[in-house]
């Protein structure tokens, strides 16, 4: 499915509140992303229950019933899970992952939310879900007719939207202060290989792990908990970031000259997320443009050259690292310039 736009989660539940109880609509986006929640929380504000069906489980008779004669005719019976008296919110998730049999029963059901005789109560709502071919999961291909019977949405994950909601549902505040240092970990794309990877659900997991093992958790649990939830260099960068908040760093301390770089050894992965981090600010508060450089922004700059050699002399590889251009996400080229020209060695790696 191709969408030109995409949308947050607080945009997301914009549209079903105005557009899902009009017409059926169906979410795109990838697995864990929070399309289920969504759906969950959407329903619970309209006031309705969500029954959920899980597309890749069902067969065509989990839809449309199975026959009984009665006077003589034979009459389709809906399972009661569906045939139900008051409005409710039907969620089909993984529709896009069911047989085309299945499919095909779904049609009046989305289209006139009809199963032979019985007519979902006036009020009711149908939302679809189903994950992109690009995310190795389980998809098929759905026919024209299905895809023209639904208004369809592509939802991608928006570390501001997650956090707002994060705050207000008791995600652990460790993971609340990490993704707000480090946004770019909230979602990242499912790997081709069998492994964890993150995604707001994953973080959720981490989070309920975290409570449930409390203040003494210590490194060797906290590394299991990582590693079974997220990305192997978000699982990294993570306990390297509680490190460093047990060892009392704190990026902000060392920009305004409070405290210094870690250089112990056993120190060394708390400083590959400190300078990640502080990469991260760089781009941030850095503009591309030298000449729009504001008296603030101007003097952080200068700290930040300072930083990047103080660096430099701890670990020349981590400071390269740290300037290093990346695809979509490198600092401004005048900045580059100015640290090669007062570090050359940085010169290999940030080009």
């Amino acid at each position: 499915m191709k969408i030109p736009i995409t949308i947050n989660q607080n945009q997301l539940l914009d549209v079903l509140l105005n557009v899902a109880t009009v017409r059926p609509v169906f979410i795109w986006g990838a697995p864990g992303i929070g399309k289920s929640s969504i759906v969950e929380q959407f329903a619970a504000e309209f006031g309705l229950d969500c029954i959920s069906l899980l597309g890749s489980q069902l067969a065509p008779e989990d839809i449309i019933g199975v026959p009984q004669i009665i006077d003589g005719k034979s009459v389709f019976c809906p399972p009661r899970m569906i045939a139900r008296e008051k409005p409710y919110c039907l969620f089909l998730d993984e529709l896009n992952a069911c047989s085309q049999e299945v499919q095909k029963a779904f049609y009046s059901l989305i289209h006139d939310r009809r199963i032979g005789e019985y007519r979902l109560p006036e009020g009711s709502i149908v939302i679809g879900a189903g994950n992109r071919a690009q995310d190795s999961a389980i998809v098929k291909p759905m026919s024209s007719a299905l895809i023209n019977r639904m208004f369809h949405v592509e939802l991608v994950a928006s570390h501001r939207a997650w956090l707002e909601w994060a705050g207000q549902s008791g995600i652990h505040p460790l993971i609340l202060e990490y993704i707000g240092l480090r946004p770019d970990h909230l979602w990242r794309q499912p790997p081709k290989t069998e492994e964890p990877f993150s995604t707001p659900r994953s973080w959720h997991m981490l989070s309920d792990a975290l409570h449930s093992f409390g203040d003494k958790i210590d490194d060797r649990q906290l590394e299991i908990l990582a590693c079974g939830c997220l990305s192997p260099h978000h699982a990294t960068q993570f306990r390297a970031f509680i490190k460093q908040i047990r060892n009392r760093y704190a990026l902000s301390a060392i920009i305004d000259g409070e405290q210094k770089w870690p250089h112990a050894p056993e120190d060394r992965d708390a400083l590959y997320f400190l300078a990640q981090s502080f990469r991260s600010q760089l781009i941030k508060e850095l503009p591309a443009d030298k000449n729009k450089l504001s008296a603030n922004t101007q003097t952080f700059s200068f700290r930040a050259k300072a930083l990047v050699k103080d660096l430099a002399h701890i670990s020349l590889e981590i400071a390269q690292m740290t300037v290093a251009a990346e695809e979509g996400e490198s600092l401004p080229d005048w900045f580059i310039v100015e640290i090669v020209r007062d570090l050359p060695r940085l010169a290999e790696k940030s080009k």
